[in-house]
C-alpha cells in the first residue's frame, strides 16, 4: 500500500512539472516592445537584478554586437524565469521580416505566444507575418497592447485592428485607465479591480483598488462583453450567463485559458513596458492562460522503418523523441544545437539516434540558456528547451531519438532567399576562412545559401533581404576574422538555336612527320526545354571509328560551355554524329576532339542562336490596396503575371519574371507597399531574351569567339 501510494506522489510531481510550464515566444512588427517587454518580465520575476535597454544596447535578450550597436533584434534569444509557481521558459524573437525564420523556427517549438502591438502602430505589416506564421502551428496566444503612454496610443483601435487585418477574436480582459501622458494603469475586469502605478516610471509598484467611479460603466460594459464572448465557445460559462448565476473570477480565468488553448479568443492587454507597467498582470496573464505542455496535442511523427505514424505523449516514461530547432555557432564549444524535447528524459553523455540521417551521435553538454550565458544541467526532461553540445552531424529541423525506437518529427519549411549577392575574399589569408565561415553561418541560418557558380566564377550567397546579408558579412569580419567585398552577382544567361542545322568539323594538321587529322558531319537541332545538351552517335560502317566517338562527345560538350553569341553556355541542343571521315597514322583523340568543337560552333552559327534568360515563378502577397502599385511595377519588370488570387484579406499575385529584372525587388516591394506586401521567388525555366535586350547584352559581354 504504502508503495502504491509512493508511487502515486512521484507521478503527482511530474505531472506538476509539465502542468507548470510554460513555453512561450514574444513575437511582434519590429521596434513594438518585445525585447523591452522581456526584460521587464525578466526584472520582476527575479531574474535580473537590474534592467537593461535596447536604446542603450544594454538589453540582455539583445547580446549580439550587431543588436545592440542597432538596436534590432536579429537572433532568437531563449532564457527561462519563474513567476509564482511557473516555469517560463522565454524565446524572445526577432520582428525584421528578414531574420523571420527565427519566428518560423521558434514558433514550432512553442506552446504559447504572446504577441506585442504597438498602441500608436497598431496591426503593422510584421504582426501580420508573425500572426500568419502562429496560424500555421496553431499556437494558442494572448496579445499585449504595448506603449500606452506613447501620444496617439488608442487600446480600442488597435483591439478593432486586429479583428479586421488578423481576422482574430481579441478579447480585452483589461482596459487602460487613461492614455498618452495620463496612463496610469488598468482595469483587470476579471477581478474587476483597478491597479494603479505608482510614479511616472512604475518601479516604485503599484496598488490595487476599487475602479474609479468615471471607469465603471466602461469596466462594466467590457466585462458583459467578456462574459458574452465567453459563453459563445463555454458551455459552462453559457449557462451561468442564461441563468444570471454569479460567475466567480477562478470560474472566469479557467474559461479564458480554456477559450485560449483551443484558438477561439485572444486576451488583450494593455501596459507600457518602457514605463514598468502592465508586466505583473502580464505575467498572471502567461501562467492563467497560455498552455502548459500538457495542455497540447500529442506530438505526432512517422516511423521509417514501418512508415507508420507515430504518436509520443508529453510524459519522462515515453521514448526519447525531440527536435532540433536552431543551431548556433559558439566560440567556446563550438556547435550548440537548440532542441525541444517533446518526450522521454535525454542525459548528458548518451548516445542518441538522427532519424533523418541514420546516425548515432553522442551528446557532450546539456545547456539551460539565458540569452548568451549557459547553465549546464544532467538531463533535459519532456517539455524542455535546451541547447546541446556535441551534435556535429544534426541539423536544424532534424529528429534526436531513441535508436531502437525511431520517429521522424515532420520538419520546419523554410522561405526561399529572395536577394543575392557576389562575395570574394579580400586577401589570400582570407581565402581559406571563406569557406569555413559560410559553411557554420549556412548551418545556423537556414534561409542563408552558398553556391559556387561555375558559369561566372563567383561565389553566390542568397539570403532574406539586404540587411540579412549586410549582418552575415558584418559577423563573417568580427566573428571569423574574414575581409570580403561583395557585388551583386551576374545573371546566369545561356544560349540556344532556332533551326536545325548540318555542320562540319574539320581538323587537320600535317607539317611533315605524324599529323593530326579529324573530320566530323553533325546534324545540330534545338533540343526540349530543360534538355541540356543531347549527344547520340549515328555512324554506320566505321566513318569515324568507335573509339574516337567518346571524343566527339567530350568536345560538344566542351565547345557548349561557351556559346558563340557571348560567351554564355549552351543548352537544349540535341547533336548527332552523322558522318565523318579517319585517317588511319594521323588520325587520334585530340584531333576528334578539336573537330567536334569546331562542327558544333560552326552548326550554332548556322543555327540561328539566341540568347536565353532565367526565368522565375513568382508569388506576390499583398494587401489590395497596394495591387495596382505592385501589378504597375511588376509589368515595368517584363513579368508576365498569369493569376491573381484572394487569400484571406490579401491578393495573391502569380506570375513569370525575369531574373535579371528582379535584382532589388525585395527593397521595392516594400518601399511600395510600406513594407507589407511579401514574395517568394524560385527558377522556372530559360526563354529567348527580346531583341533589343540581347543586342544589349552582347555588347556589353563582348563577343568571346576569338578565345576559342
Amino acid at each position: 500500500m504504502l508503495l502504491a501510494e509512493a508511487a502515486e506522489d512521484i507521478e503527482m510531481t511530474k505531472d506538476k512539472r509539465l502542468e507548470n510550464l510554460r513555453n512561450i515566444g514574444i513575437i511582434a512588427h519590429i521596434d513594438a516592445g518585445k525585447t523591452t517587454t522581456t526584460e521587464r518580465i525578466l526584472f520582476f520575476s527575479g531574474k535580473l537584478y537590474k534592467i537593461g535597454t535596447v536604446d542603450e544596447g544594454t538589453a540582455v535578450m539583445d547580446w549580439m554586437v550587431q543588436e545592440q550597436e542597432r538596436g534590432i533584434t536579429i537572433t532568437s534569444a531563449a532564457t527561462t524565469c519563474f513567476w509564482k509557481d511557473k516555469n517560463i521558459n522565454i524565446i524572445d524573437t526577432p520582428g525584421h521580416v528578414d531574420f523571420t525564420v527565427e519566428v518560423e523556427r521558434s514558433l514550432k517549438v512553442l506552446d504559447g505566444a504572446v504577441i506585442v502591438l504597438c498602441a500608436v502602430g497598431g496591426v503593422q505589416p510584421q504582426s501580420e507575418t508573425v500572426w500568419r506564421q502562429a496560424d500555421k502551428y496553431r499556437v494558442p496566444r494572448i496579445a499585449f497592447i504595448n506603449k500606452m503612454d506613447r501620444t496617439g496610443a488608442d487600446f480600442y483601435r488597435v483591439a478593432e485592428q486586429m479583428r479586421e487585418r488578423l481576422m482574430a477574436n481579441p478579447i480585452p480582459v483589461q482596459i487602460p485607465i487613461g492614455a498618452e501622458d495620463s496612463y496610469q494603469g488598468l482595469v483587470d475586469l476579471v477581478t474587476m479591480k483597478a491597479i494603479i502605478y505608482k510614479g511616472e516610471e512604475g518601479k516604485s509598484g503599484f496598488d490595487v483598488v476599487d475602479i474609479p467611479e468615471e471607469y465603471k460603466k466602461k469596466a462594466s460594459h467590457y466585462r458583459h462583453n467578456l462574459i458574452e464572448k465567453l459563453g459563445e465557445v463555454d458551455d459552462m460559462i453559457m449557462e451561468r450567463y442564461l441563468h444570471e448565476k454569479g460567475i466567480y473570477p477562478n470560474e472566469l480565468r479557467a474559461a479564458i485559458r480554456r477559450a485560449t488553448i483551443a484558438g477561439n479568443i485572444i486576451p488583450v492587454m494593455c501596459g507600457a513596458s518602457a514605463k514598468n507597467k502592465g508586466i505583473q498582470p502580464l505575467l498572471d496573464a502567461i501562467a492563467d492562460y497560455l498552455p502548459s505542455p500538457l495542455d497540447i496535442p500529442a506530438i505526432k511523427g512517422m516511423d521509417p522503418e514501418a512508415e507508420k505514424e507515430v504518436v509520443r505523449q508529453t510524459s519522462n516514461d515515453e521514448k526519447l523523441c525531440g527536435l532540433v530547432f536552431k543551431i548556433v555557432s559558439d566560440p567556446f564549444v563550438g556547435k550548440l544545437a537548440y532542441a525541444r524535447i517533446y518526450s522521454g528524459v535525454l542525459s548528458a553523455s548518451e548516445h542518441v539516434f538522427n532519424s533523418v540521417k541514420g546516425k548515432t551521435e553522442r551528446i557532450g553538454k546539456i545547456l539551460k540558456m539565458h540569452a548568451n550565458k549557459q547553465e549546464i544541467v544532467d538531463k533535459a526532461q519532456a517539455g524542455d528547451i535546451v541547447a546541446l553540445v556535441g551534435l556535429k552531424e544534426t541539423t536544424t529541423g532534424e529528429t534526436i531519438c531513441d535508436e531502437d525506437h525511431p520517429v521522424v518529427l515532420e520538419s520546419m519549411h523554410f522561405p526561399e532567399p529572395v536577394i543575392s549577392m557576389a562575395i570574394e575574399p579580400k586577401t589570400k589569408a582570407d581565402q581559406e576562412k571563406l569557406g569555413m565561415a559560410l559553411n557554420r553561418l549556412c548551418d545556423e541560418d537556414p534561409t542563408f545559401r552558398v553556391r559556387y557558380d561555375k558559369e561566372t566564377g563567383q561565389t553566390i550567397i542568397s539570403g532574406m533581404g539586404e540587411l540579412h546579408l549586410e549582418i552575415i558579412i558584418d559577423r563573417m569580419l568580427r566573428e571569423f576574422n574574414v575581409g570580403a567585398s561583395v557585388d551583386k552577382p551576374q545573371v546566369a544567361y545561356k544560349e540556344t538555336i532556332r533551326k536545325q542545322s548540318r555542320a562540319v568539323g574539320k581538323f587537320i594538321q600535317q607539317s611533315g612527320g605524324r599529323g593530326q587529322y579529324g573530320h566530323v558531319v553533325l546534324d545540330v537541332a534545338p533540343g526540349a526545354k530543360g534538355s541540356g545538351i543531347a549527344f547520340e552517335s549515328k555512324i554506320i560502317g566505321g566513318a569515324v571509328p568507335r573509339e574516337y566517338v567518346s571524343s566527339v562527345k567530350e568536345g560538344i560538350i566542351e565547345a557548349a560551355q561557351s556559346g558563340c553569341l557571348a560567351g554564355y553556355p549552351v543548352t537544349d541542343v540535341d547533336v548527332k554524329l552523322v558522318d565523318g571521315s579517319y585517317h588511319e597514322v594521323d588520325s587520334s583523340d585530340l584531333a576528334f576532339h578539336m573537330a567536334a568543337i569546331l562542327g558544333f560552333n560552326d552548326g550554332m552559327k548556322n543555327g540561328s542562336a539566341v540568347l536565353l534568360e532565367p526565368i522565375m515563378s513568382l508569388e506576390v502577397v499583398t494587401p489590395e490596396n497596394y495591387m495596382g502599385d505592385v501589378i504597375g511595377d511588376l509589368s515595368s519588370r517584363r513579368v508576365k503575371i498569369e493569376s491573381i488570387d484572394d487569400r484571406g484579406n490579401t491578393k495573391v499575385i502569380k506570375g513569370q519574371a525575369p531574373l535579371g529584372e528582379m535584382f532589388g525587388y525585395a527593397t521595392g516591394l516594400r518601399s511600395l507597399t510600406q513594407g507589407r506586401a511579401s514574395y517568394t521567388m524560385e527558377p522556372s525555366f530559360y526563354q529567348e531574351v527580346p531583341k533589343n535586350l540581347a543586342d544589349k547584352i552582347i555588347e556589353t559581354s563582348g563577343r568571346v569567339n576569338s578565345r576559342k
